[in-house]
């Protein structure tokens, strides 16, 4: 082999053409290296780099490497400092602490049905009561989950309800999933719920093409759940107009263990059936009046007319990521179209990720994001390679005496392949994000998928067309009948012995190391992508990291152990479902569960009793408290106390205290305790300076073992 070095050079010259798809991976690295900083960076620092790689590139010789490399550099420090700066725009107050028996007004913004109720979004908000907030620090957005009778309700009503609100919250541990960082992009200052029935004190209209889509999206999504008020309604609202919050609890579960919840979040599948639905009635209509096919090309009128209804389509849905993805996708291939050029296919998708990271930056950290993309880039890149086979099979067929069987067979394969490709692409992705993994979700695609093409989905197109003579019902019907078979699929699949198995948490330096790997893999054509495949593997078998010992949630109120067959408990007079089962499925498992000892322990002094837990790991005595009255009697006998009431002024034997107000100030709580020392870290402390982490502090030390 030559030197290594221009071996590389030459493997990099004969990708040339490849080189821009990488730009989005550079973009997208800009983005990724903010969120993994410690503290806030300065505005100025973005922009400075940019100005630097401009120069560099600049000073680089024309098609170079170099250049090639400045012009990524351009693109990360673009991204860097784009998302920093809309962080900084979107700036706004948020409650400081719980607020309880509050007069709420606000102008509804936004509606989300739900299976049991509604939630709604008010801006321009008045808080009446006890302990408000002054006029400059009122939240700009409060989102009120409305008991059961809410009242009709439209965008641009104003609302009055009596709420209980709250800050939004945090992770339920350390590394966990941050709900105020993605409150923060969205302007959310407050969350609560309705202690009384609301009341519309004025009618209003929406304002502006925003707002008067989002009040068309919610009258449509509430005359689908008139007409199928049930388990198919909902998820008939999330497939046309993605109103996922409206699908049942069962149903949505079923299926993400069957592998069937992609089809639930409008994506490609939509934007095509929409496109390609527009495209076929205006071509054809067009060549029913020859005068008019002669004199025009209805072609490109038929592509124009299509990217209308995909952009319109893709707003009234919300404009949610893998829709962007979906529409930037179309839009670049019917453009093509209208420019007589043919598109590249894995082109198309690095110009949507380019568009969707310059929109929303803050999307490249979402599972949505992740998974959209992963998806249809392996899906290309997949195809593409088997390109060859693909024309030696499609030969043999040509001169086959069973085309037909052929052709068959055909479809069967390419369905079966598409499926087994996207599974894997998005397994990993879905085991970090959801600590969950489908395993007969290829099963279940080839069930559900050409359910959903052939039958549901047009049902439900027509729907829409014929929503403004309210006519919707002769179409959701039928629709809602193939609905009901998909969630059987979803039910019956979901329902088999090692259908969906959890899994720990993954690591970050695994999610970076398949990133990268898969994007090698992926993204060049020549032999030196499957360097990309080891990379894979390693980010695979980094495994998790080790489960913590000791657990206490946010809010102070809730306390866990993991005991010693690694089983997370919940050792507190109270409970939080979301918190422990957030704690549990971290660690690969089902749920948490009350702790519970042995008579054996429990004549040891181990277990729980009136507001005490008394536990011991190796050297450790650990007391969680969960009762004021047993405080005194825990900090007399342990060397670690956990308290859900306030315990530092009056706990002074211990070696470690930690209880309500440390939670408070420093987020959820983790401990892992070995022979020597115990690890503290808060999940304040490891998300940082950020603006969207209240009190931040890194907290994050060592306790010496007694004797040590």
């Amino acid at each position: 082999m030559s030197n290594p070095r221009v071996w590389i050079l030459e493997q990099l010259d004969a990708e040339r053409g490849r080189w821009m798809l990488w730009l989005p991976v550079a973009l997208g690295l800009g983005i990724a290296v903010y969120f993994e900083l410690p503290s806030e960076p300065a505005l100025w620092v973005g922009p400075a780099l940019a100005a630097l790689s401009v120069g560099l590139a600049v000073l680089s010789p024309a098609g170079s490497l170099a250049r090639a490399l400045a012009i990524g550099a351009v693109a990360a420090s673009t991204g860097f400092g784009l998302v920093a700066w809309r962080t900084a725009s979107l700036a706004a107050p948020t409650l400081a602490r719980p607020l309880f028996s509050l007069n709420v007004e606000g102008r509804v913004s936004d509606i989300q049905r739900l299976p049991d109720g509604v939630r709604v979004v008010l801006e321009a908000v008045r808080l009446r009561g006890n302990g408000v907030p002054p006029p400059e620090m009122m939240p700009t957005k409060v989102r009120v989950t409305l008991s059961r009778g809410a009242p009709p309700l439209t965008i641009g009503d104003r609302l009055l309800v009596l709420a209980n609100l709250s800050p939004p919250a945090g992770p339920a541990s350390p590394g966990a999933f941050d709900f105020q960082r993605v409150a923060w992009y969205q302007q959310l200052g407050a969350v609560g719920y309705a202690l009384a029935p609301a009341t519309v004190i004025e009618r209003g209209k929406p304002d502006g093409f925003v707002r008067t889509l989002d009040a068309l999206r919610a009258d449509v999504a509430a005359r689908i759940l008139e007409v199928l008020p049930g388990p198919a309604g909902g998820v008939v609202a999330s497939l046309l107009v993605g109103e996922q919050t409206a699908v049942d609890k069962n149903v949505a579960q079923a299926m993400r263990d069957s592998g069937l919840a992609h089809i639930l979040s409008i994506s490609g599948l939509h934007i095509v059936f929409v496109v390609g639905l527009v495209m076929g009635i205006v071509r054809y209509g067009i060549a029913l009046v020859p005068a008019l096919a002669l004199r025009i090309d209805a072609k490109k009128v038929a592509a124009v007319l299509a990217l209308m209804a995909a952009l319109f389509y893709t707003a009234l849905a919300g404009a949610p990521v893998p829709a962007q993805r979906a529409c930037a996708m179309a839009a670049f291939a019917l453009l093509a179209i209208l420019l007589d050029r043919t598109a590249l296919s894995l082109r198309l998708v690095a110009w949507s990720a380019v568009i969707v990271l310059v929109i929303a930056p803050e999307s490249l950290t979402g599972a949505s994001f992740q998974m959209s993309f992963a998806a249809v880039v392996a899906l290309i890149a997949g195809w593409e390679s088997a390109a060859p086979l693909r024309r030696r099979l499609h030969e043999r067929a040509e001169f086959s005496d069973h085309r037909w069987a052929w052709r068959i067979g055909a479809a069967l394969a390419a369905s079966l392949v598409t499926t087994l490709i996207a599974s894997v692409a998005t397994g990993a992705f879905a085991a970090y994000h959801f600590n969950r993994l489908s395993l007969l979700g290829v099963v279940a695609n080839l069930l559900g998928v050409p359910l959903t093409g052939f039958w549901i989905m047009p049902w439900g197109l027509l729907a829409m067309l014929l929503m403004p003579f309210g006519l919707e019902s002769l179409a959701l019907v039928p629709m809602g009948w193939g609905v009901e078979a998909l969630n059987a699929i979803a039910f019956h699949v979901a329902a088999w012995p090692e259908s969906a198995v959890l899994v720990p948490s993954l690591p970050g330096a695994s999610l970076w190391l398949l990133t990268a790997g898969g994007l090698w893999l992926c993204l060049w054509r020549r032999r030196w992508r499957y360097a990309g495949l080891p990379v894979v593997a390693i980010g695979l078998l980094l495994g998790p990291p080790p489960a913590p010992d000791l657990l206490m949630s946010e809010d102070g109120r809730v306390l866990g152990l993991r005991d010693e067959k690694g089983v997370v408990h919940v050792a507190s007079a109270r409970t939080d479902r979301f918190v422990s089962e957030s704690w549990a499925r971290r660690q690969g498992q089902e749920g948490a569960k009350r702790w519970t000892v042995s008579a054996d322990e429990q004549a040891a002094g181990l277990g729980c009793n009136t507001g005490l837990c008394r536990w011991r790991k190796g050297p450790w005595r650990i007391a969680m408290v969960s009762d004021e009255k047993r405080l005194a009697e825990a900090c007399g006998s342990a060397d670690i106390v956990l308290s859900t009431v306030d315990a530092q002024a009056r706990c002074r034997g211990p070696r470690l205290v930690i209880d309500r107000r440390d939670a408070w100030k420093d987020g959820a709580h983790a401990l892992w305790l070995d022979d020597l020392t115990v690890r503290r870290e808060t999940a304040n402390g490891r998300r940082g300076d950020r603006p969207w982490v209240p009190n931040s502090s890194m907290r994050q030390g060592a306790v010496k073992a007694p004797g040590a």
